[in-house]
């Protein structure tokens, strides 16, 4: 957590966040206009906040553009403000808000543990249902293939789609309907990669969850922080998160 703290601790770091959650996946020339700092100042405020987790950065083509990523704080919510009270911290965190229209979102987290063990945990039903709200997925994991996400007490799919790409343990690529209402479902096919780097005896996971059309709800992509930080809980823990919005979804014997 230190590093977190000690990036927002400084205005200069919190306004560039301020500028990525008003215009994600800016490059580096771009935030720099609106400050009046030298390029290499702001470049070394970024790499800050990169270290820290709050800022991901993806190449497109010869541009690197910047994300902010929301994980940390939400892990900072769920090691301290959750067990109060979940909606006071989601407004603290300000994640709804953050998500609203945006067509790509860029999610990173690091967990300590094998690629191995990091793809199975993604891939294998039991566990899945651990940490995705309840929801078990069912695929063979081949290239072109369908899955599912369902959950006991639908009775139906509550996610499907196809893997696009499928290169275990290191990347996994998947169209995606949400078919959980309405308002979803009409939001049509969208894409989620998850994408696995070993660092020392540590993993980054990044999620990406992009070509959402601009009218897209939040409900859509906006609760992927939350099952990341369930996802690191289960791995390096073996518990399951108990947040409200966690349980609200979970198995029954993970209430206990």
């Amino acid at each position: 957590m230190d590093p977190v703290f000690k990036a927002l601790a400084d205005p200069t770091r919190r306004a560039l966040l301020d500028e990525l959650f008003a215009d994600d996946g800016q490059t580096l020339a771009a935030l720099t206009a609106r400050h009046a700092m030298t390029r290499i100042a702001v470049a070394k405020h970024l790499k800050i906040l990169e270290e820290a987790g709050l800022v991901v950065t993806r190449r497109r083509g010869r541009e690197k553009l910047h994300f902010l990523n929301p994980v940390p704080i939400r892990l900072v919510h769920d090691r301290w403000v959750g067990k109060y009270t979940e909606q006071w911290a989601a407004g603290l965190v300000g994640l709804k808000r953050d998500l609203e229209a945006l067509m790509e979102r860029v999610f990173e987290i690091y967990i300590r543990t094998t690629p191995e063990r990091l793809w199975e945990a993604i891939t294998d039903p039991a566990i899945r249902a651990k940490y995705h709200f309840g929801m078990a997925v069912e695929s063979d994991w081949t290239e072109g293939s369908a899955y599912r996400l369902a959950h006991p007490a639908a009775g139906r799919s509550i996610v499907e789609g196809e893997n696009l790409e499928v290169d275990p343990p290191r990347r996994l690529v998947q169209s995606m309907r949400a078919l959980w209402g309405p308002d979803a479902e009409a939001a049509g096919t969208s894409r989620v990669t998850w994408e696995i780097e070993p660092v020392g005896d540590s993993c980054r996971l990044t999620v990406v969850h992009d070509q959402l059309p601009p009218d897209v709800p939040s409900e859509v992509y906006g609760g992927w922080p939350m099952v990341l930080s369930g996802l690191k809980t289960w791995l390096e823990t073996g518990e399951t998160l108990t947040t409200p919005g966690s349980l609200m979804y979970s198995p029954p014997d993970d209430k206990k």
